[in-house]
């Protein structure tokens, strides 16, 4: 009978299993790198991931949210069940140099270290025996369409009810995924800054989402214009009155409001009678997201009533602003420290303009989003390169494993007392209720 191992022993052998599987790791990263897939069409990236599973012999459930995969590991006690995840799409770059050609995919955010990361803690805790010696589960979840991206494309998938939110997060809470889920951990890739290389959280932006249609009248441009109705110029002036709305913003609620025109119109020489945008209204507190929203809602109707066009906004719920949970970031913050060094290491930076749904997790359970540099460039730009692999995919895999480890052994002591001491900021049905049915 094999004695008891210290959290120490078990994390160094959990670091040897990602270290001896790194060639395996670093292939699944590319080659998720290298094929780039839209929210809720990530069929050959969750492919891979089950071939991961498969390879493992992990027990998975798949189709979860179109296309997420669960695979759930079981403790030796189940005091705690934690969910480690990583996400499968990418985000729309088309002029970046490895973007899909067809569909303008592109891993431009990380999203593929993401998986290589989940993919290093599977391996770790395979022939391990840490499973064996933690006070409570893992599950590993590869989770769809956290970009929120292609809004007319999902908001049809919607109406036809195959999902109800378009992130993918937020479907997985709908789905009942979270129901028995204590607590969430995850990680994204930065870009190194003054020689910081890791992160533990940081606050973030939440954002309401909204797809504008104008309809007009067609008319021929040249011979008749004065029998149509101009959807285009009913756009023109209700993103000029969006516009006049920006000096009301507080500076304090961090508002932002960056609308695009996804349809102009069909031919140049009809009087464009359908166009369409869409848009974010971002902020870090849902009171300010609700009031701004109201105030762009107001301005886009403004330009169909200017030119007799009717105007459909239909305001659609984007990610709630994201808290990351201090007693997960203090234990990421040890791991981070012994994986890089505390001189390269922040324990909390300073709140963040970008939003992502485990924001949402993250009003209903201890949720942490840490940061861990491997990327330069621009983010969802094609400036944006990869130039560590080995801390972008191997050094995630480990300090996931690790604050997992330290959360999990010694009868889940340390995770049972971040769950005693956290407070939701809302039930699962209020979730539902009160940001799912806006």
């Amino acid at each position: 009978m094999r004695m008891a191992r210290t959290k120490d022993e078990l994390k160094a052998a959990a670091l040897k299993a990602i270290d001896d599987n790194r060639d395996k790791i670093m292939a699944i990263g590319d080659s998720i790198f290298s094929e780039p897939e839209l929210g809720y069409k990530e069929f050959k990236t969750a492919a891979k991931v089950k071939a991961l599973f498969d390879e493992l012999g992990y027990p998975y459930q798949d189709e979860v949210a179109v296309t997420g995969v669960i695979a759930p590991l079981k403790g030796k006690e189940h005091k705690l069940r934690l969910s480690i995840m990583g996400e499968l799409d990418a985000v729309v770059s088309p002029t970046h140099p490895n973007a899909d050609p067809l569909t303008g995919a592109a891993h431009c955010c990380g999203h593929n270290c993401m998986i290589a990361g989940l993919a290093g803690v599977a391996y770790a805790l395979k022939d391990t025996g840490i499973m064996e010696e933690l006070s409570g589960d893992i599950v590993l979840m590869a989770v769809p369409a956290e970009e929120y991206v292609e809004i007319g494309y999902r908001s049809e998938l919607r109406k036809q009810g195959k999902i109800h939110f378009l992130g993918g997060k937020q479907e997985f809470i709908r789905l009942g995924v979270f129901d028995d889920i204590d607590m969430m951990i995850m990680q994204h890739t930065m870009a190194e800054e003054q020689g910081i290389t890791g992160l533990c959280g940081a606050r973030g932006n939440g954002f309401m989402g909204q797809n504008v249609r104008y309809i007009g009248r067609e008319a021929h441009a040249g011979g008749a214009p004065h029998e149509g109705i101009n959807a285009l110029n009913a756009a023109v002036i209700g993103l000029a009155a969006v516009n006049a709305q920006r000096e009301t913003f507080r500076d304090d609620d961090h508002i932002r409001v960056h609308p695009i025109i996804t349809k102009g119109g069909d031919l140049v020489n009809i009087v464009p009678a359908d166009v369409q945008i869409e848009n974010y209204v971002r902020g870090n507190n849902v009171e300010a997201i609700l009031d701004a929203t109201k105030k762009v809602t107001r301005a886009f109707e403004a330009g169909g009533y200017a030119v007799g066009a009717e105007t459909i906004v239909d305001n659609i719920p984007g990610y709630l602003p994201e808290f990351p949970c201090d007693g997960l970031m203090d234990v990421m913050y040890e791991n981070l420290k012994a994986l890089m060094g505390e001189e390269h290491v922040i324990r909390r930076g300073p709140d963040g303009f970008g939003s992502s749904d485990a924001g949402d997790v993250g009003h209903l359970i201890p949720t942490l989003q840490a940061n861990i540099a491997g990327a330069q460039g621009g983010f969802h730009t094609e400036s944006y390169r990869l130039v560590d692999r080995e801390m972008a995919y191997i050094n995630s895999a480990k300090a996931l494993v690790m604050t997992a480890i330290d959360l999990l052994a010694d009868g889940a002591e340390a995770g049972l007392a971040i769950k005693e001491a956290f407070v939701p900021k809302m039930t699962k049905e209020q979730y539902l209720k009160e940001w799912g049915n806006l």
